[in-house]
C-alpha cells in the first residue's frame, strides 16, 4: 500500500471513530472495504431529504453517508464503471436504493468511459496532463463503451419526494448531467456537485461556468467545502453547495450569495 493510500485511509478511519452511532447503517459498506464519506458531515445541508440522486456513486461512498444522514432518504444511484457497480450493490440496501449501472449526460446511447488508474477518476472525457499532474496515479488504465441516459428520465413527478437532493462527482461531466435534467430539474431543492476550477479533463467546464448555469435555474451557492489545493495553497477543486432560491418550505425568497 502506497504512503499516500495509507493517510486516507487513516483519515477516513478517524472520521468513522468520531461517527460511533452510523456504524450500524454502514457496517456492511467498511466490511467490504467501503468507506462512507464522512468528510461530507461538514456541508451545511438545508433539508432532511426524502429523495436522492446519486450521480457517480463509485463504490457507494457517498451513499453509505447519506443512508447514514438522512435515514428516511430513498436513493437512486448511478454508476457507469461495472466492477464499483457491482460492488455499490452489494454494500446498499436494495430497500432503500436503486442502482443504475450507467452514465448520465445530455443525450442518451453509448460512449467510451476513460478508466482511470484510480477508478474514482475515471471520466466521459479524456484524462487530461491537469489531473495527472495534480493527481498522480490518476492517468488513463483503459477505456470501454458504457450506457448513457439522461435524468430526465429518471427526475419524474412520480419518483421524487421532495425534498430532493442531487449529488453529481462526475469527473468533469457536470453540466451534460445537468442539461440532461431539462426542466425536470424543477424538481430538485439542493445540488451537491464537485467541481473544478482549472481543466483536469479535455474540455471540461469549470466552477464558474457550472456555477452560472444552475444560477440561471434559480439555484444560489450557498457553501464551497473540502478545497483541495496544490503544495503552494492554489486551489483544484471543491465541493459545491447550491439551493434552490425559492424555498416552498417558508415561502420566502432566498437571497443569493455570489461567493465565487
Amino acid at each position: 500500500m502506497s504512503a499516500s493510500l495509507a493517510r486516507v485511509r487513516a483519515i477516513k478511519t478517524l472520521r468513522l471513530l468520531r461517527h460511533p452511532p452510523a456504524w450500524p447503517v454502514v457496517g456492511g459498506g467498511l466490511r467490504k472495504g467501503v468507506f462512507p464519506s464522512f468528510e461530507h458531515a461538514s456541508v451545511p445541508f438545508g433539508s432532511d431529504f426524502a429523495t436522492i440522486f446519486d450521480v457517480g456513486a463509485s463504490r457507494g461512498q457517498f451513499a453509505l453517508f447519506a443512508l447514514w444522514r438522512f435515514r428516511s432518504a430513498r436513493l437512486i444511484c448511478f454508476e457507469p464503471l461495472p466492477e464499483a457497480a457491482a460492488v455499490a450493490s452489494r454494500v446498499l440496501p436494495s430497500e432503500r436504493v436503486e442502482l443504475h449501472n450507467l452514465a448520465l449526460a445530455s443525450s442518451p446511447g453509448n460512449v467510451t468511459l476513460h478508466v482511470s488508474a484510480q477508478d474514482d477518476s475515471s471520466s466521459l472525457l479524456t484524462i487530461g496532463p491537469g489531473q495527472v499532474n495534480a493527481f498522480p496515479g490518476t492517468h488513463e488504465d483503459r477505456h470501454l463503451t458504457v450506457k448513457v441516459d439522461v435524468l430526465e428520465n429518471y427526475l419524474r413527478p412520480d419518483v421524487v419526494q421532495t425534498p430532493c437532493l442531487m449529488k453529481i462527482d462526475v469527473q468533469g461531466a457536470e453540466l451534460d448531467v445537468l442539461r440532461g435534467a431539462g426542466s425536470a430539474l424543477d424538481l430538485v431543492d439542493e445540488v451537491l456537485v464537485e467541481l473544478s476550477f482549472e481543466e483536469l479533463y479535455s474540455g471540461q467546464p469549470l466552477a464558474q461556468e457550472v456555477a452560472s448555469y444552475l444560477g440561471a435555474r434559480d439555484f444560489g451557492l450557498v457553501a464551497i467545502t473540502d478545497v483541495t489545493t496544490r503544495p503552494n495553497g492554489e486551489p483544484v477543486q471543491a465541493e459545491f453547495l447550491f439551493r434552490r432560491r425559492f424555498d416552498p418550505s417558508t415561502q420566502l425568497r432566498m437571497t443569493r450569495r455570489n461567493c465565487l
